[in-house]
C-alpha cells in the first residue's frame, strides 16, 4: 500500500530561479518559513487527531446474518422487483388489448347491424329484420342479438338473456340513412297545415333522432378464459425470472463467499498457529501472447495471505531458533552455576575442614596455656583467644548454611506457647539491651503458635540482636504476636525505632555476607549471615519473613505461624542443676591424624585430671577398645582420618566394644554430603573448632550420667540415649 506524504511533513520547496546559487543549498529555513511550516503541521495534525478521536469514539458496527444471505439480497431483490414491475405492466398490457379487442368486436356487430337495419326498421319489415338478426348469429361472435324501436317493434334471435353475468351488452342507435325520394314518404307535420315550411325530410329526422335501437349480447367466457390465461402467463414468467435471477444471484454470491471461506479458514489455521496453511485461492494464468488482465481482489488477497504465513512461517523458524538458542545459553549458563555451586561448595568444605583443624588445635592449645599466662602475656592470651572465637562464630554460621543448603535439618513442629518464648529471649538479650540502653519489650498476649521451638528461637533471637544493635540509645525495641492476616495465624513482630532500611536495601539484607551499615567489615557488628540463615530457617517453617522499613522510620521484621489452639509450656527443672562434677578419672579415647590437635586435646584433657588415650589411625583405636580390660567413658574421633580410614568405622566399633562409652564425631567437614550422611547414620558431631567450655561440658554431662548409673539401675540405656540426642 502506498502512502501519501502529507504536505505538512513534506512541504514543497520553491526552484531556484535564474541565477539562483543551486551549487550550495541552504538547507537550514528561515526562521520564519519555519515557523511557518511548524504552524502547517500542527495545523494538519489537530484535524486529523480530532478525526482520530472521533473515529474512536464511534460505536462498532454490528454486521448480522453473513455474507452470501446479503448478497442474495442484494442481488435477488432488484431482479425481483424488475420482473414484477415488467410482468405487471406486459400482462396489464395483455389484458386490456383483450378487454378493447372483445369490445371493438362488439361494437362492430352492433353498428353492423345498425347499419343495415335502417329501412327495415323504418319501414316496419320484420322479416328482413329476423334475417338480419340471424345473419349476424351465424358468425358465432355474438350470442344474442335484439332490435327495436319505440313504436314497439322488437326482434330478437338466440337464446334468451337469462343471466347477465356472463354476457357483455353492446348498443348501437339505428339511424335512418339519407335516400332520393325518400321525403315523399314523409309523414305530415304535426300541425297539418301542408305547408312546405313545415315538412321534415327523413335525413334531418334521422340526423335529429334514432330510429330505433340494437343490442349485441357476447358470451365472456372466452374472454375470462383467455384473461385468465394472459394472468397465469404473466406469474409463470415472473416467478420464472424469480428463479433464473435466484440462481444465478446465488451462483455469483458462492463465487464470491467460496473463496472468502476459503481465506477465511487459512486466517483462522494460522491464528491456531499452523503457520503452513496455505490458501488455494489463484487467478488464472494468462494465455500466451495476451496482455495479462488485472488479478482478481479475492485472488490478491489470498495472495497477501499467503505472503503473511510464509512471512509468520519465517518467524516462527526464527523464534524457534532464537528460543534453542537461548535455552541453550540458559541450560549452559544453569549448568555452569550448578558447577560453580558445587565447586564453592566444595571450596568451602575443604577450606572450612583445613581451616577447622589448626583453629581447633589454637583453641586447645590458648585454653591449655591461658591458666598459667602471667598478667603480662594473659592480655595477649585474652585476644587471641577472642579473634579465636571470632572465627569460630563465622565458620559455625558457614556451618549452618551448608547444612541449611544440605536439607539436612528437618522441623519438629510442636505447640509451643509465646510466653515461655519470650521470657527465654529476654534472658538471653536483656544484658546486650542493658549494655546499649535499650528498652526491650515483649507482648505474647497469650497466644502460642504450632512450629519448632528451637528454629524460632534462633530466627526471633536474631532479628532481636539485630534491632538491638542499630536501636539509638535509650531507644525501644518492640516484639509483639498480634492476629495474622489470615485466618489461624499468629504474625510475630519485631520492631525498632531505629534509623530504618532504604528501599534499595531491603531485598538483599537477606544476602550472604550483605551488611549495610558495616562497609569497614568490623567483625563485632557481625559478619552478614545472620539474616540469610534466618530467612532459611523460616523457609523450612514454610513461611517467609517480611520488612517494612524506611529511613529515620525504623524496622519492623515479622513472621506468620500457623497458631497453637493449645499451646503447652515446656517442662521447667524442679531444682537447680547439680554442680558440675570433677572429671578426675575420666578415661577418654581421641582418634585424630592432626598431631597438634592429638597434643593438644591430650594437654587439655590431662589438665582437667582426666586419662586421655591417644592413638591416629582406626586399626589402633579399634585394637584399643577390644583389649580385655579396657573401658573408656568417651569416645572422641575425627571424621577424615589418614589414608582411607574413617572416624564412622571408630564409631561404629565403639558401639559394639565400648556400649556404655559416649561415642562423639569431632569433625571440621561441613560439606552436605557429609553432613547428609552423619544424620542418616544418627551420629553425634561436634564441629571444629569445639570451645573447650563446650568439650568440658559434654565430659561434665558425661561423668555426672555415669556417677548416676551407678545409683540406677536404668542407667546405662539413659546414658545411650543420651549420647546419640
Amino acid at each position: 500500500m502506498a502512502v501519501a506524504a502529507s504536505p505538512a511533513h513534506t512541504p514543497s520547496r520553491p526552484h531556484a530561479g535564474n541565477g539562483a546559487d543551486t551549487t550550495a543549498p541552504n538547507l537550514a529555513p528561515a526562521p520564519d518559513e519555519a515557523d511557518g511550516d511548524i504552524e502547517a503541521a500542527a495545523s494538519a495534525f489537530v484535524p486529523a487527531m480530532r478525526a482520530g478521536e472521533a473515529q474512536a469514539s464511534r460505536p462498532p458496527m454490528v454486521l448480522r446474518g453473513n455474507l452470501g444471505r446479503d448478497l442474495l439480497r442484494l442481488g435477488v431483490a432488484p431482479c425481483a422487483a424488475a420482473a414484477l414491475a415488467l410482468t405487471a405492466w406486459f400482462t396489464h398490457a395483455r389484458l386490456e388489448a383483450l378487454n378493447y379487442a372483445f369490445n371493438a368486436e362488439g361494437q362492430s356487430i352492433a353498428r353492423q347491424v345498425a347499419a343495415l337495419s335502417d329501412l327495415s326498421l323504418y319501414a316496419g319489415d320484420v322479416p328482413a329484420l329476423q334475417t338480419l338478426a340471424n345473419s349476424a348469429l351465424a358468425s358465432g361472435q355474438a350470442t344474442r342479438m335484439e332490435i327495436s324501436n319505440n313504436a314497439g317493434l322488437f326482434v330478437s334471435a338466440g337464446p334468451p338473456a337469462a343471466s347477465l353475468e356472463k354476457l357483455r351488452v353492446f348498443t348501437a342507435p339505428v339511424q335512418l340513412r339519407e335516400t332520393p325520394g325518400a321525403s315523399t314518404f314523409a309523414p305530415p307535420a304535426a300541425n297539418g297545415n301542408g305547408g312546405a315550411a313545415n315538412r321534415v325530410t327523413p335525413a334531418a329526422a334521422g340526423a335529429a333522432a334514432p330510429i330505433g335501437l340494437v343490442q349485441a349480447y357476447r358470451d365472456t367466457t372466452a374472454y375470462t378464459r383467455e384473461r385468465d390465461r394472459s394472468l397465469i402467463a404473466g406469474v409463470g414468467i415472473a416467478l420464472i425470472a424469480l428463479l433464473v435471477a435466484w440462481a444465478s444471484v446465488r451462483h455469483m454470491a458462492r463465487t464470491v463467499t467460496r473463496p472468502l471461506r476459503r481465506i477465511s479458514h487459512t486466517v483462522a489455521a494460522l491464528e491456531a498457529g499452523h503457520f503452513g496453511a496455505r490458501c488455494d485461492v489463484a487467478a488464472p494464468d494468462p494465455e500466451p501472447g495476451a496482455t495479462p488482465a488485472p488479478p482478481h481482489e479475492l485472488a490478491h488477497l489470498a495472495h497477501d495471505i499467503n505472503r503473511l504465513a510464509e512471512r509468520l512461517a519465517h518467524n516462527q523458524q526464527v523464534s524457534e531458533q532464537r528460543v534453542r538458542e537461548a535455552t541453550a545459553v540458559a541450560l549452559q549458563r544453569m549448568a555452569e552455576a550448578e558447577q560453580a555451586a558445587l565447586s564453592r561448595a566444595r571450596f568451602l568444605a575443604a577450606a572450612s575442614h583445613d581451616l577447622r583443624q589448626p583453629l581447633h588445635a589454637m583453641g586447645l592449645f590458648i585454653d591449655g596455656l591461658l591458666p598459667g599466662a602471667n598478667d603480662a602475656q594473659r592480655p595477649a592470651m585474652l585476644r587471641l583467644q577472642e579473634s579465636t572465637q571470632f572465627m569460630s562464630l563465622l565458620l559455625d554460621d558457614l556451618l549452618e548454611i551448608s547444612r541449611l543448603d544440605a536439607q539436612v535439618l528437618s522441623p519438629k513442629l510442636a505447640p509451643l506457647p509465646l510466653d515461655a518464648l519470650f521470657e527465654q529471649l529476654a534472658a538471653q538479650h536483656a544484658a546486650q539491651a542493658a549494655q546499649s540502653q535499650v528498652r526491650l519489650i515483649f507482648k505474647a498476649q497469650g497466644r502460642g503458635v504450632h512450629t519448632d521451638a528451637a528454629m524460632l528461637l534462633r530466627i526471633v533471637g536474631n532479628l532481636i540482636g539485630n534491632a538491638i544493635r542499630h536501636a539509638p540509645p535509650e531507644g525501644t525495641v518492640l516484639v509483639a504476636a498480634r492476629p495474622g492476616a489470615e485466618p489461624g495465624t499468629v504474625r510475630i513482630e519485631v520492631r525498632d525505632n531505629g534509623i530504618g532500611i532504604a528501599p534499595i536495601h531491603q531485598q538483599r539484607i537477606f544476602e550472604e555476607f550483605y551488611q549495610v551499615a558495616n562497609t569497614e567489615r568490623d567483625r563485632r557488628q557481625g559478619f552478614g549471615l545472620g539474616l540469610a540463615i534466618c530467612a532459611r530457617l523460616a523457609a523450612l517453617l514454610d513461611t517467609r519473613i517480611t520488612l517494612r522499613s524506611a529511613l529515620l522510620e525504623g524496622s519492623t521484621f515479622a513472621l506468620a505461624l500457623p497458631q497453637a489452639l493449645q499451646a503447652t509450656a515446656p517442662a521447667r527443672p524442679s531444682a537447680a542443676p547439680p554442680a558440675a562434677a570433677p572429671l578426675a578419672g575420666l578415661r577418654c579415647l581421641v582418634v585424630d591424624d592432626d598431631d597438634a590437635i592429638l597434643h593438644a586435646t591430650h594437654d587439655l584433657l590431662r589438665q582437667w585430671a582426666c586419662v586421655p588415650v591417644c592413638t591416629e589411625t582406626v586399626a589402633d583405636a579399634i585394637a584399643l577398645m577390644a583389649e580385655p580390660d579396657a573401658r573408656f567413658d568417651v569416645v572422641l574421633c575425627d571424621l577424615q582420618l589418614g589414608g582411607a580410614d574413617d572416624g564412622l568405622a571408630v564409631i561404629e566399633s565403639a558401639r559394639k566394644l565400648q556400649p556404655e562409652a559416649l561415642s562423639v564425631l569431632v569433625s571440621g567437614a561441613t560439606g552436605p554430603q557429609a553432613l547428609q550422611r552423619l544424620r542418616q547414620l544418627g551420629v553425634s558431631l561436634l564441629t571444629k573448632p569445639v570451645a573447650p567450655a563446650k568439650l568440658r561440658a559434654l565430659l561434665t554431662t558425661r561423668r555426672q550420667t555415669t556417677a548416676s548409673a551407678s545409683t540406677s539401675p536404668t542407667a546405662p540405656a539413659a546414658a545411650t540415649s543420651t549420647s546419640h540426642a
